[in-house]
């Protein structure tokens, strides 16, 4: 999905894409002949390394990488590692989460959200250009927090929510107010996914693999009480403050004389909708009373939504999703499976711990897990990283003697702390909006990322240490 069947990676000319194959190629087979691992071990770490380089380099989609990956695991391994991946209940929760978000458009519920922001225009910011941004900003900035909590995937909130913020933003003169409601509120929607557990497609792939992995089931509440007021508060707080600061009108005047309210009427179907989300955030929330998996409460929102009389939507929402992301998702948990049982996360973590000093506090070790995590979506997209960092981590929490809860959520911050489009599909999306170029984004996600790592992380661990 990314976070869709729109999943990106780099954006390379088609021969230099090309190029990926070769160098994966040469990287299976040096790790085959002459890795210092067992045979199952180096041929499982083998396909892991050639499938990263294709979805690193992307000379095709990467849902086909997924395919591949796939038909190499059950050629060299067993069919059944190879399905793991499809047994998996994050998986379905995402492709839920696809469903989900094409209900939402096609329901016209953003478009119910845009008009009841502009009815509310105080008087004081519709003839001033700055005082109508920093309201339009903070207040399509809380909505993009509540799609957080609606629809489990940033790309396809970034999806929706997009147009909207470029028909916000037409209201004013200066590309550069535009630029910043734009990029604000889908930032917010993409990094404040952090702290609620069906946010991120990444929160939810690192949960399902520390389940399957350790046993430790994450609930949806204590994943919000421990991230949610740092990690979305905090960090909505920290992005919007950026957005002003960078994107803020210097003309008071920079309004369009012309700029008009949509004023349809709100029909049943974006009501129901809303009101169809919002018992899936219910289902979530109570999650300590029930102990079902997220996964439930999406698939109760899906049937109430295509149900005959009673839905928004009809087959065509179906027809109009995308799900060739199903075939990435089938390769990353298959293949943190694979390296799981042959033994190679064991062996990893003895290598990343000997980095680590013996006994070293907790601030120290997640600071690492941290420093990690980011450093390899640098080489392979976000949720790539999910799938082969956090089978590693299981053991190397267990060893180093450290609750494995804080390993998780830090290894969450980091993986969506971008700098790079082709670090992550959501960013790649936002370009393909036209509204913002390749250099704005970078600028952005980096500035954002930065605050992250250096300001609240470190509050985060520190509410780690003083609470856990």
């Amino acid at each position: 999905m990314s976070d869709s069947g729109r999943f990106g990676g780099i954006s390379l000319p088609v021969d230099a894409a090309w190029l990926s194959v070769p160098v994966g190629v040469v990287a299976a087979v040096a790790i085959v002949f002459a890795a210092p691992l067992p045979a199952d071990a180096a041929r499982m770490l083998a396909i892991t390394a050639f499938c990263v380089a294709l979805w690193v380099g992307t000379p095709v989609p990467p849902w086909l990488t997924g395919i591949v990956g796939l038909g190499l695991i059950g050629t060299l391994f067993s069919t059944d590692l190879a399905l793991f991946g499809f047994r998996s209940p994050a998986t379905w929760l995402i492709l839920l989460g696809i469903l989900l978000g094409e209900a939402t458009r096609q329901s016209g519920l953003a478009r119910l959200v845009e008009r009841a922001v502009l009815r509310r225009v105080p008087a004081v910011a519709r003839d001033d250009a700055r005082a109508s941004y920093r309201y339009l900003l903070v207040a399509f900035s809380l909505i993009a927090v509540g799609f957080v909590f609606l629809v489990p995937s940033a790309l396809v909130r970034v999806l929706i929510l997009g147009p909207i913020m470029i028909s916000v933003g037409s209201r004013f003169t200066q590309r550069r107010a535009r630029l910043g409601l734009f990029l604000g509120p889908l930032f917010v929607t993409f990094y404040g996914s952090a702290g609620v557990l069906t946010g991120s497609l990444g929160n939810i792939i690192i949960t399902g693999i520390v389940d399957s992995a350790a046993g430790l089931s994450i609930g949806w509440v204590e994943w919000l009480l421990w991230m949610g007021p740092v990690m979305t508060v905090g960090r909505t707080i920290a992005i919007v403050a950026i957005a002003y600061v960078l994107y803020r009108p210097t003309d008071a005047d920079a309004l369009v004389d012309d700029a008009a309210v949509p004023d349809r009427a709100a029909d049943g179907d974006e009501r129901r909708m809303l009101a169809f989300l919002l018992v899936g955030v219910a289902i979530w929330a109570t999650d300590y009373v029930h102990g079902l998996h997220p996964l439930y409460g999406a698939l109760v929102v899906t049937v109430l939504v295509f149900l005959p009389r009673v839905g928004v939507v009809d087959a065509e929402a179906v027809r109009d999703a995308d799900f060739s992301i199903a075939f990435f998702l089938g390769a990353i948990f298959a293949i943190a499976e694979g390296l799981q049982r042959t033994a190679f996360t064991d062996i990893a973590a003895g290598a990343v711990l000997s980095a680590v000093p013996a006994d070293a506090p907790l601030p120290i070790v997640l600071g690492a897990v941290s420093l990690v995590s980011v450093a390899l979506t640098f080489v392979m997209e976000g949720l790539a990283v999910a799938s082969v960092l956090t089978p590693v981590l299981v053991p190397f929490a267990r060893d180093a003697g450290i609750p494995l809860l804080p390993v998780a959520m830090v290894e969450a911050v980091s993986l969506i702390s971008y700098f790079f489009p082709y670090q992550s599909a959501v960013l790649v999306g936002m370009i393909g909006l036209d509204m913002a170029d390749s250099g704005e984004v970078i600028r952005m996600a980096t500035v954002c990322s930065l605050v992250t790592l250096l300001v609240l992380l470190p509050i985060q661990i520190l509410v780690f240490v003083l609470f856990l």
